[in-house]
């Protein structure tokens, strides 16, 4: 068996320890001794951008902003959807992440940050989104979490709280859409989104490209 190889560590600002371990040609990022996410299990985060541009679709001159980055599975899709015209920024707060997406994942990562349409913003998540102009934004796509709480960090429990969703409401053009991945239900949160006066729809996708593995969520709640 091919072992299980430590390549680095990070701290998550106010937030748990991140750590990029390699089996053969798989990475897996792990949340302290909990995997977070897997090179091999992309078909959920695709599907956060691949639905959203479906939502979306004909609207000219798209600004997405997609936070955070962690294996690009969703910035890669994004850029496959979307026009020359569009323009996605990505918040991402951890610089390790990003330093081993142009390190040990260059491959995996196949370039997508030095896109003409991306602008990659260190910072965080909660931060952009309320720096964004009122009524702008086409989507805002949401995958920091393992769901809506604040598992890697306890400040992004704004991102999901009233105050959070309304924020991001106001970011968006009219129809806009803000998806949110989980990786379970959570009807607590499907309530709140209604009661923020969105469109919601709870999508469930497997985990995997080829439509087998783990069940996840995804919201999308159009303006």
């Amino acid at each position: 068996m091919i072992p299980l190889e430590h390549l680095d560590t990070a701290q998550v600002p106010g937030g748990a320890e991140l750590r990029l371990m390699r089996r053969g040609t798989d990475f897996m990022i792990q949340l302290e001794r909990n995997e977070l996410m897997n090179s091999r299990m992309s078909g959920s985060e695709e599907a956060l951008s691949t639905v959203t541009a479906e939502r979306l679709k004909g609207r000219p001159n798209q600004q997405w902003l997609i936070g955070g980055y962690g294996m690009g599975f969703t910035l890669r899709a994004a850029l496959k959807v979307l026009g020359k015209d569009a323009r996605v920024a990505v918040a991402e707060l951890v610089p390790e992440i990003i330093a081993w997406a142009k390190g040990p994942m260059a491959e995996l990562t196949a370039g997508c940050l030095d896109d003409p349409r991306v602008v990659l913003h260190m910072a965080d998540v909660a931060d952009a989104i309320a720096g964004i102009r009122p009524g702008s934004c086409d989507a805002i796509l949401l995958d920091v979490d393992n769901g809506p709480d604040g598992l890697v960090r306890e400040a992004n429990e704004r991102l999901y709280s009233r105050e959070g969703l309304q924020i991001a409401k106001r970011a968006l053009k009219p129809g806009g859409v803000l998806a949110i991945w989980s990786a379970a239900p959570d009807p607590a949160f499907t309530a709140r989104l209604r009661r923020a006066r969105f469109d919601v729809e709870e999508q469930v996708v497997r985990a995997r490209s080829n439509g087998k593995g783990p069940r996840h969520v995804i919201w999308f709640a159009a303006k």
